[in-house]
């Protein structure tokens, strides 16, 4: 998730290491993780629910190392990143763009509305799902 938002910043003109939320480092890139929880709920914690809930992963795509302590294996990783990839294009329909717009592309749009109010343009507010 990090470095997807890393990748839609470095597409804007904002400073990924300039942040507001997580402490700004010069080697840290602290905007990514910023605007990653406004997005984590919408992607990353439904895709893992649904990949449970579908049966697509199970507990045979784990390695048990110790008590509680798991990791996917290789064929679990394939499964989740495929379906990460697939969630990213799939696109729904901008309010206010009244278009099909990608999960991808509304995390640039977060980094363009920041722009905005860093300009004075508008008053940012972040996503709210309204789907």
């Amino acid at each position: 998730m990090y470095t997807t938002v890393l990748s839609e910043i470095y597409k804007t003109q904002l400073n990924p290491t300039i942040s507001f939320l997580h402490e700004p480092a010069m080697k840290r890139y602290s905007l990514s993780l910023d605007i990653s929880e406004i997005f984590k709920p919408l992607i990353v914690d439904s895709l893992i629910l649904s990949l449970i809930n579908n049966r697509s992963i199970n507990k045979n795509h784990f390695e048990f190392i110790e008590d509680k302590i798991c990791f996917l294996n290789e064929k679990g990783k394939k499964i989740f990143i495929k379906a990460y990839e697939d969630r990213l294009v799939k696109t729904i329909k901008h309010r206010k763009l009244n278009r099909q717009t990608s999960y991808r592309y509304l995390i640039r749009l977060e980094g363009y509305k920041l722009i905005k109010h860093f300009i004075g343009d508008q008053v940012y507010k972040p996503l709210k799902a309204w789907w």
